[in-house]
């Protein structure tokens, strides 16, 4: 997992180069066919991703994006309507069965698939009309971690080009200097909050809210340690009652207009003596924890990199091999 995560701007650099030109060509596309919604599909990780995909187009192209249920169709064998909507199926291996059923049924209905998966001779990427190549290279550790990096930079990469946005076009490209910057920030002091806890909250809003589900499930699957991802926005509603004095809870805050609102939530709750982490703002009481700054949407790449490095440390000084969590293996195949 280390060796891994800390390949990310290594692949990156090279998704964002070799990509180019075949992003570019669908990008022009999408802007001619122009679609009348997207629909995300993937599982884990990938999800997570698609979380950053769905915050990012609707506020950048201003199209409706949804997340599909794979069981809609590889369970309930029910077919919606997708004529004119564009699937965006996000894997690493490109292989399990209930993500391949929703496409196979997505395609029949309709839609246009783009596949952003890491494998490029997998199933996915031969069902697939578009195919975006995440380029991590080969990841063994059970926990992905490069591989939702960059599906990020790929969703990113596209909707840049998709919006003609020059300046986020820019901001990607100092991605994986930055990445490397994050890699070497010291987290450590999370690692010693978190070491004796048994259960947190992970709480972030907007394009942040998918690194906040990143790591809320790399806290359960490589530190053997309760974690809920959570919308600060919704915190305050019935979550909140069980954050009472040393509740520990990781706050991620991008620099957009979500920011100031994550800064006062995570000073309220520290106020009350809660055990709050804090990165990307500041507030009294709060452990701050370093960042690197960039662009909003490019902060979220960041915060999962310097995440990793200390998930993988927390991991270890709880006694656990982050490589081999128990019950799990690289593909879930879901039916």
């Amino acid at each position: 997992m280390f060796r891994e995560a800390a390949q990310a701007p290594q692949a990156v650099r090279a998704q964002l180069q070799a990509n180019a030109a075949r992003v570019q060509e669908l990008a022009a596309r999408l802007r001619r066919e122009r679609p009348r919604a997207i629909v995300t599909c993937a599982r884990g990780s990938s999800d997570h991703a698609a979380t950053f995909a769905r915050y990012l187009i609707e506020t950048h192209l201003g199209l409706l994006t949804s997340s599909a249920a794979p069981s809609v169709s590889s369970v309930y064998e029910a077919q919606p309507d997708l004529a004119g909507a564009v699937m965006m199926a996000i894997s690493q291996s490109g292989a399990s069965p209930d993500l391949l059923a929703a496409v196979t049924s997505a395609r029949a209905a309709g839609a246009r698939i783009i596949a952003l998966v890491n494998a490029e001779d997998s199933p996915l990427a031969q069902l697939a009309d578009d195919l975006i190549p995440l380029r991590a290279g080969e990841e063994r550790s059970v926990a992905a971690t490069k591989s939702y990096i960059a599906s990020l930079a790929a969703i990113v990469q596209l909707v840049a080009s998709w919006s003609q946005d020059a300046e986020l076009d820019g901001a990607l490209q100092q991605a994986p200097e930055l990445l490397e910057r994050a890699w070497q920030l010291d987290w450590s002091a999370a690692v010693s909050r978190l070491t004796p806890a048994h259960n947190l909250y992970v709480v972030a809003r907007g394009l942040g809210l998918a690194i906040a589900q990143e790591a809320a499930l790399k806290f359960k699957e490589t530190c053997a340690l309760h974690a809920e991802a959570v919308s600060a926005a919704e915190l305050r509603h019935g979550p909140m009652a069980l954050v009472g004095r040393g509740f520990p809870l990781l706050v991620f805050a991008q620099h957009d207009e979500s920011r100031a609102g994550v800064a006062e939530l995570a000073g309220e709750l520290a106020a009350r003596g809660a055990a709050v982490l804090l990165a990307g703002a500041t507030a009294a009481q709060t452990t701050v924890l370093p960042t690197q700054a960039a662009h909003p949407v490019i902060e979220p790449l960041l915060f999962a990199q310097s995440f990793y490095r200390m998930a993988n440390a927390l991991s270890l000084a709880r006694g656990h091999d982050p490589d081999r969590p128990p019950h799990l293996s690289k593909v879930t195949e879901t039916l």
